[in-house]
């Protein structure tokens, strides 16, 4: 935890943005992300994501397509802004000076899908080694004047049009992360497998998407259990585990989508865990070997309930990866002057 001391020095220090580094204080939960993580040759593939989609298609009658892909990903946490200033007063009786300090962590995400499948086969799943996904954004640690349930936060902008702010905790505890069992099923809907309306979860839960795996014993990826591949997916023993998780439901986050989003698959929740896990186990550099798991899933809100209640049915759209910390942050890139 950040000490007073430190965060009375942040208030009156000038704000600067700087090269983020491994280890630093001031990010206090957040301070293990900084640098490169990514598929690394020896864990190329560990990215798995499923999402249902709106589809026209003859004769299936659902209008929907469940589009299942295997994917490497670069996750990059560069430049750290701090001293970032919230003002503030409290008026109860004398009015005192309350200003909140935030220091700010940006990164860049990007993901390359290997493979991808659907059903009902629509021909629109994408051609392997293909960009899918670009997110920019900021992990925030508030170092004062936080809620009680949140004093972490990401911000994350995607090009389809969607932009969130999700709140949320972080805790360090020794040993391996707990993964929680994941439901991947639409909300508002009869969830027996065998209704023709789940049929392409059927399909891809009795023949799990095995990518460009070719080993037979893999069991493959189950959008009915996204969770699975995640379970024991670290090598190695695990010293110590970092679970950072956030959610637009807490306190005044949410997401925000332009308006054709919004009527036709409407990015409405995310909840997101990063488990960053400390091996027992050392680098050539004499730090521990780190990786980092996450579990998210966006709700996407399109079509009426088929259970008799009112509004959307809920899709969860989940994503998960196992990936390693591979490279300092990039000490090439200039940082910014200080400011007043």
């Amino acid at each position: 935890m950040i000490a007073a001391s430190r965060v009375t020095e942040l208030k009156t220090e000038p704000r600067h943005i700087d090269i983020a580094r491994q280890g630093d204080s001031d990010l206090d939960v957040l301070k293990l992300l900084p640098g490169t993580w990514k598929n690394d040759p020896g864990m190329k593939g560990r990215g798995w994501n499923a999402i249902a989609l709106p589809f026209a298609s003859s004769g299936s009658g659902i209008d929907y397509r469940l589009l299942v892909n295997q994917y490497d990903e670069v996750l990059k946490f560069t430049l750290v802004d701090k001293g970032v200033k919230n003002r503030g007063i409290q008026r109860n009786g004398t009015s005192i000076n309350t200003d909140q300090v935030v220091v700010a962590l940006d990164y860049e995400q990007r993901i390359e899908q290997l493979l991808a499948d659907d059903f009902p086969a629509s021909g629109l799943q994408g051609d392997p080694n293909t960009t899918i996904h670009h997110e920019p954004g900021l992990w925030l640690f508030m170092t004062n004047e936080a809620e009680k349930t949140s004093n972490i936060g990401r911000l994350g902008t995607i090009p389809h049009g969607d932009s969130l702010l999700a709140l949320g905790a972080g805790e360090v505890t020794y040993g391996p992360p707990t993964i929680p069992p994941i439901n991947g099923l639409p909300v508002g809907v009869n969830q027996n497998l065998t209704s023709p309306y789940l049929a392409p979860y059927n399909h891809f839960h009795l023949a799990p998407f095995k990518g460009v795996v070719a080993d037979p014993t893999f069991p493959g990826f189950d959008p009915v259990e996204p969770h699975l591949l995640l379970v024991g997916g670290a090598p190695g023993t695990v010293a110590r585990t970092t679970k950072l998780q956030v959610s637009t439901t807490v306190e005044t986050a949410g997401i925000v989508n332009i308006p054709f989003i919004v009527r036709q698959a409407n990015a409405a929740e995310m909840i997101s865990t990063f488990w960053i896990m400390e091996l027992d186990e050392l680098t050539p550099a004499g730090t521990p070997r780190l990786i980092l798991q996450y579990l998210q899933i966006v709700l996407l809100d399109f079509f009426p309930r088929r259970d008799g209640l009112p509004g959307l049915i809920r899709w969860p759209h989940v994503s998960i990866n196992t990936m390693e910390k591979v490279a300092d942050a990039d000490a090439m890139k200039t940082a910014a002057p200080a400011t007043p």
